[in-house]
């Protein structure tokens, strides 16, 4: 297997990893974005869902604040956001951003490692998944499969986890609620079945995860199998014993994959093989 490349690609840290087998002709990619929880870096998130068995480029971009893009080496920024104002510093706008640098992330990566975009999946694990949720909504980009892992579906679970830890409510205003709005995407789900070619979706949920978490991805599973054309296209899987993180605290550097998250690892790739493959 060749080694992980890292680098930036149009400001965006990224670690790439080629295709563990022989491909024929430009091999398909698929684009994952991290969590916040751990693993917090693209590097990490790569340790920790390499995806081997994918035939394809698998190419983990960093959010914004994280990994290379920390503030002094630290994700002290990251939480003064959340206990700033949950919603509009912390979660609308990292989210924001790493949909909005995707394109032109991904333009300049297809021409340096030379992928096939038209074959092309999205993976995104708790915030990160409330940005390929976004891609799949807003439409513009094809795509050929989805996986989430405890992904974030709907901002206000979020804040209110985010409550919950500083002890504290979210002051709730206009602005607050249209961006969380936005990013519902059980209230959005019809944008994402309204793609000319559906998506098929796999969400991979712990059992251990939060309970909001995971009221919200039995949510969206029921939304889309009711406006897919196949509902077999869109599955929950719930995984014994998988809390939110995939890996060890602190998450930011590349670590050893944990067993729970080897079973994760599984379940992702043998969706994305049946789809890429």
């Amino acid at each position: 297997m060749g080694e992980p490349v890292t680098g930036t690609a149009a400001g965006v840290p990224f670690t790439a990893l080629p295709p563990s087998t022989e491909v024929s002709g430009p091999a398909p990619v698929v684009v994952a974005w991290h969590m916040i929880d751990s693993p917090r870096s693209d590097a990490a998130f790569a340790a920790a869902l390499p995806l081997a068995e994918v035939p394809a480029w698998r190419v983990y971009l960093g959010m914004p604040l994280c990994g290379a893009r920390m503030i002094d080496g630290t994700m002290d920024a990251v939480v003064e956001r959340a206990r700033r104002d949950a919603m509009l510093a912390y979660v609308d706008p990292i989210v924001a951003q790493a949909a909005l640098e995707f394109p032109a992330a991904l333009a300049q990566l297809r021409e340096r490692f030379g992928f096939d975009t038209s074959r092309m999946a999205v993976v995104g694990g708790s915030l990160g998944g409330a940005v390929a949720l976004t891609i799949l909504a807003t439409r513009e980009i094809p795509v050929r499969a989805a996986a989430l892992v405890n992904p974030a579906i709907r901002a206000r679970s979020v804040v209110g986890l985010v409550e919950g830890m500083l002890e504290q409510p979210y002051s709730w205003d206009d602005k607050a609620n249209q961006a969380a709005d936005q990013l519902d995407f059980v209230a959005r789900s019809g944008e994402i079945s309204a793609r000319e070619q559906q998506v098929p979706l796999l969400l991979v949920s712990g059992e251990e995860d939060y309970p909001s978490l995971r009221a919200d991805a039995d949510d969206l599973v029921a939304a889309l199998r009711g406006q897919y054309t196949r509902p077999d296209d869109v599955r929950l899987n719930r995984v014994p014993e998988l809390a939110h993180p995939l890996a060890e605290d602190p998450g930011i550097d590349p670590a050893p994959q944990l067993p729970i998250t080897k079973v994760v690892d599984e379940m992702v790739g043998e969706w994305l093989v049946r789809r890429l493959g």
